[in-house]
């Protein structure tokens, strides 16, 4: 049998929808958290994505994550709109929300979404990019359970604490930028864990607080945050955005996305929506334009998001996948997750 699998985009998402509704997740719900893992494909992001999912429904097995959960909006006031995901999934919620906010945002100029009790949501940049598609500029941020350490710590108190930033274009895909307020995102020091593989210098340190390259010692001690304190105030401000607006786990709260224990982890996300023709006037475009011109008058530079969108050129109509994550899901698709209900 041949190592890779080659699979279009709605077949990656048909099979990963069958293998949430498998695993105890209401074919709604399946069906927002399936698309989100066929863009990962789509965009390179495999480590969030078809291999990422038996997590997701591990955890909806094991109630971790309610898989029926159906979200609650409310509309806050003209520009404020929260989202009660239910602890289920944090992508329906966003979901609901997203049109509540697009519209708010092009009456007033700039509106609000809180998601609140909610799970992970996977790559930022996928939400934004959808916002940026509407013409708006949008800022995402999301809390997680501990994985980094104040900056001069070892003990993990923040989770990785992603942002991500879009804006858009004219004739061209929106400029996307999603980074954690770690060095690198925890699924990375998952995946080289899984593979065997040494993590690279400066990723992490073990639980005595010494540099490590070892990736079981750094998943006992601590990813290292960006840029040193830097990092560590990034994370901070995530902390507040996603979780203290919207009443979520902060971080040091939040049950760990990695096993079945603690209950569900009750994280939120904050996404701020911007009518940039409102504040800056028709012109906008063109003077980004002739900004990200200059940026790139250096032939090594590359604006951020160009490798995301490289991958989409080169797997326009389908991605190879390792066979034996395809033969896992496929596994769960037909089987359900062997978690225990909780």
């Amino acid at each position: 049998m041949s190592d890779e699998r080659v699979m279009t985009y709605d077949e990656i998402e048909t099979l990963a929808a069958r293998a949430l509704i498998a695993s105890d997740v209401a074919p709604e719900n399946a069906a927002a958290v399936a698309k989100s893992i066929a863009a990962a494909e789509r965009d390179g992001q495999a480590i969030v994505g078809l291999s990422y999912l038996p997590t997701y429904c591990d955890h909806a097995a094991c109630k971790k994550v309610d898989g029926h959960a159906q979200p609650r909006l409310e509309q806050l006031s003209p520009v404020a709109i929260r989202v009660d995901a239910g602890t289920g999934f944090a992508h329906p919620a966003i979901a609901l929300g997203l049109p509540a906010l697009i519209d708010a945002a092009r009456q007033s100029g700039i509106a609000a979404l809180s998601v609140t009790n909610s799970y992970a949501c996977g790559s930022l940049g996928y939400f934004v990019e959808d916002l940026a598609a509407e013409g708006l500029i949008a800022l995402m941020t999301a809390n997680a359970s501990p994985s980094i350490a104040p900056f001069g710590g070892k003990t993990p108190f923040f989770g990785t604490n992603p942002l991500a930033f879009a804006v858009p274009r004219d004739g061209h895909s929106p400029l996307v930028i999603d980074q954690s307020s770690s060095v690198v995102a925890r699924v990375a020091v998952i995946d080289a864990y899984n593979r065997g593989v040494p993590l690279p210098d400066g990723w992490a340190i073990d639980a005595q607080g010494v540099p490590t390259n070892d990736a079981a010692a750094a998943m006992e001690g601590s990813l290292l945050p960006i840029g040193g304190y830097k990092g560590f105030g990034l994370a901070l401000m995530v902390d507040i955005l996603a979780a203290g607006l919207g009443g979520a786990h902060w971080s040091y709260e939040a049950s760990s996305f990695g096993d079945c224990e603690g209950g569900p982890p009750r994280t939120g996300q904050f996404i701020i929506a911007i009518d940039p023709d409102m504040f800056a006037g028709p012109g906008f475009a063109g003077r980004l334009e002739q900004m990200l011109t200059a940026v790139k008058e250096t032939p090594a530079v590359r604006l951020p998001g160009d490798r995301r969108l490289e991958a989409r050129r080169q797997h326009a109509n389908g991605v190879a996948l390792a066979a034996a994550v395809v033969a896992t899901v496929e596994r769960y698709a037909r089987d359900g997750s062997p978690m225990p209900a909780k």
